[in-house]
């Protein structure tokens, strides 16, 4: 790594020209996960939640954070995205949901921010909708999993919890 890219020499913060930059097609996949008991998965995953279709809401949250992300990170770009995908499966040995964000992008930079923010958001709506139920929930491991394209080329994550 050769420094901070969002800095300047005087140590302000600044947004990245990226003008020079080629666009290449960048993907990007996040997750995270939701633990809660396991009457609060069953109730999810019944569809019992008092404020409705958890998981669905989730997912076109976690679709619409990701389009928004530049308004919310201070120093990304507003970028034109081609694809925003959210999948939500129930994993029983936690007990809990795992939230997948897929973002993709034809561009001068990558989407690694879009789909830790879909991610994040997806797994706050989680929260939300679902805390009437149990407000011991937690939210962990949100993490980039994989990013591709790019002048500095492809990234995979070991799996959670693995040493790099």
């Amino acid at each position: 790594m050769t420094g901070l890219t969002h800095v300047g020499a005087d140590g302000a913060a600044n947004m990245v020209d990226v003008g020079e930059k080629a666009e290449t097609m960048r993907t990007a996949v996040a997750e995270g996960i939701v633990t809660m008991q396991a009457e609060t998965l069953q109730a999810i995953l019944a569809g019992d939640a008092k404020k409705g279709d958890v998981l669905g809401t989730a997912r076109i949250a976690g679709i619409m954070a990701a389009k928004r992300t530049h308004e919310l990170v201070p120093l990304c770009h507003p970028l034109l995205l081609t694809k925003v995908s959210v999948d939500i499966e129930a994993d029983e040995s936690l007990p809990g949901l795992r939230v997948t964000a897929l973002a993709r992008v034809t561009g001068k930079t990558g989407v690694e921010m879009e789909a830790l923010t879909a991610v994040s958001v997806a797994c706050l709506t989680i929260y939300d909708m679902a805390k009437a139920l149990d407000r011991a929930m937690t939210i962990s491991a949100i993490r980039l999993v994989e990013k591709t394209g790019g002048k500095s080329g492809d990234y995979h994550a070991g799996k959670a919890g693995e040493a790099r």
